[in-house]
């Protein structure tokens, strides 16, 4: 295994004074920075690729509320977005947009290691397979990731109606009491999905906590915007797009299964 590496005037180096800044619950902890050897080349050499630079308010996960994300800006053209929230390690981002080459992809993460991964997963996803050992070849052109607070990227930075599909795969459950609070999926954060979704378009969720998929469901399910895809209260099959993780397999191990959830943006 590579020796890691830790990756200087990263924003996670910040964490005390972020985690101080906040003055409303957020759905993370900071963490450490520290990179293997093939993820602190990745970031070094191809971040400027991949990564939206985000302009800050008071934290380093924060977003100017004056900025905004054009996406054809961005991408060079117009196609259809989805935006993955808590992206972690890239699995399923990088495998939507290798075989969906007609949606553009935005990855939302707090998480330096978990971008640099995505970031090294799009390089295998892109190679060349002549190439010696599968070296990266061809960049993913319809990826991009941001740094940032999801919740303030929905709230200002994203055009109105302007992703047709919204992921979120196991958000952290906070499961216990106190921290219920800390959860994303909200009744807030619910208004905030409606604004930047197209009518019509899909909110995907998915969760190993049956608690959390019962809150999942009650709060969707009170919404205005959003009706369930497959009937009230109901669950979802598994989304095919949804690629099977170490994370996943962890939880399945452990006896927890998985809530697939479908709602639509009314």
């Amino acid at each position: 295994m590579p020796d890691p590496v830790t990756t200087p005037q990263t924003p996670d180096a910040a964490a005390p004074e972020d985690a101080r800044r906040h003055r409303q619950p957020v759905s993370f902890v900071r963490r450490s920075a520290r990179l293997t050897t093939g993820q602190g080349r990745a970031w070094e050499t191809r971040r400027q690729r991949y990564l939206v630079d985000v302009p800050r308010a008071a934290t380093v996960t924060s977003v100017d509320p004056d900025w905004r994300f054009e996406p054809e800006a961005v991408f060079g053209r117009r196609a259809p977005l989805v935006l993955e929230i808590g992206s972690g390690q890239g699995e399923c981002v990088v495998a939507s947009a290798a075989a969906h080459p007609e949606r553009d992809h935005l990855a939302v993460e707090v998480y330096t290691p978990g971008l640099a991964q995505t970031i090294v997963r799009a390089g295998h996803a892109g190679a060349d397979p002549g190439r010696d050992g599968g070296a990266p070849g061809a960049e993913l052109d319809n990826l991009r990731l941001a740094q940032a607070d999801a919740a303030e990227l929905l709230a200002t930075a994203l055009p109105d109606g302007g992703v047709d599909e919204l992921w979120v795969f196991f958000p952290d459950p906070w499961h216990k009491s106190r921290h219920h609070k800390r959860r994303l999926v909200t009744p807030a954060f619910a208004a905030l999905a409606a604004r930047v979704l197209r009518p019509g378009g899909t909110w995907r969720l998915a969760t190993d906590w049956a608690e959390y998929a019962a809150q999942m469901i009650q709060v969707l399910e009170a919404s205005d915007d959003f009706r369930n895809a497959h009937g009230l209260g109901a669950v979802a099959p598994r989304f095919d797009g949804r690629v099977l993780t170490s994370f996943e397999k962890k939880g399945t191990a452990a006896g927890r299964g998985v809530t697939d959830l479908e709602y639509v943006r009314r």
